[in-house]
């Protein structure tokens, strides 16, 4: 008798964090560039410390919408792991502000918040699942 045979690996395997940090590098980039954007053209505090408290609430929603979306499991999905990311980043980030006391949640804020995180946290990731399926054929 013999032994059954495993199929011979067709690439390096690559651990699911490792995959995950590029994703992680942009997720992070997007939120903090939202961040410094608002704080410069509200003419506020530019120092690092006013643009990390007016950022955190923002970080601890992508922390949250990263977990419950698992999203290292398919971090470059728009589908539905960036739409996870977003919602958590945005909804947990204005929620979270007024605790901190860095601002409000006016209507025309949660537009700009929705639409900007939206347009860069999904941007990327569609970007990206483009390029791959133009790789892949």
């Amino acid at each position: 008798m013999s032994a059954p045979s495993t199929p011979a690996p067709t690439g390096p395997a690559v651990p699911a964090t490792r995959a995950a940090w590029p994703a992680v590098v942009c997720d992070l980039v997007c939120v903090v560039v939202f961040t410094v954007v608002g704080t410069m053209s509200h003419a506020t505090s530019g120092d690092l410390g006013h643009v990390a408290l007016v950022g955190l609430p923002f970080l601890v929603g992508l922390a949250v919408g990263w977990l419950a979306a698992r999203a290292w499991r398919a971090p470059a999905r728009v589908w539905p792991t960036g739409v996870a990311v977003w919602f958590a980043t945005v909804v947990l980030g204005l929620a979270l502000r007024p605790a901190l006391g860095v601002g409000g949640v006016e209507v025309s804020f949660v537009v700009v918040t929705a639409l900007f995180l939206g347009a860069t946290l999904l941007g990327w990731r569609a970007i990206a699942s483009f390029a791959a399926r133009r790789r892949a054929s």
